[in-house]
């Protein structure tokens, strides 16, 4: 069975009621419920944290023993050199996902310290982009 995590930061928490316009109406925890429910032959284990230090410390301690990490560290993907250090630093590979369109928003969210050390970049398909960074992983 495949062991993946989910690792959402900041503001992720209020998932439907956070611009619904943007991130949708469905909250973090009926979202994790669905996509659980729809792959139960994987592990999906998750954490949401608005700190950057908790991030890094959870990426630090799963990067060595899960299958996949899926990662939206949010705004900290546009200012964060240390979450993109540790994901640099592990060995389990890095899907980076955003919700919304990055490249469709302000000009600063057009970069990601990320990147450049994740397995791939999911943008802009709504909550789908995990189930496509989960699939990514179960096709690998």
């Amino acid at each position: 069975m495949k062991k993946l995590i989910i690792i959402n930061g900041p503001n992720l928490n209020l998932l439907g009621t956070r611009e619904p316009e943007v991130y949708g109406s469905l909250s973090l925890t009926g979202f994790l419920e669905e996509i659980k429910a729809k792959y139960p032959h994987v592990a999906i284990d998750h954490f949401q944290s608005n700190i950057e230090g908790e991030l890094i410390s959870k990426i630090q301690e799963v990067g060595f023993s899960y299958d996949g990490i899926i990662l939206n560290a949010a705004a900290y993907t546009h200012t964060s050199v240390g979450i993109g250090d540790a994901v640099k630093a592990i060995t389990t590979p890095v899907v980076e996902v955003h919700i919304s369109n990055t490249f469709a928003r302000e000009d600063f969210r057009h970069h990601s310290y990320i990147a450049a050390n994740a397995k791939g970049v999911i943008v802009g398909f709504g909550l789908q982009s995990y189930e496509l960074a989960i699939q990514s992983f179960l096709n690998a």
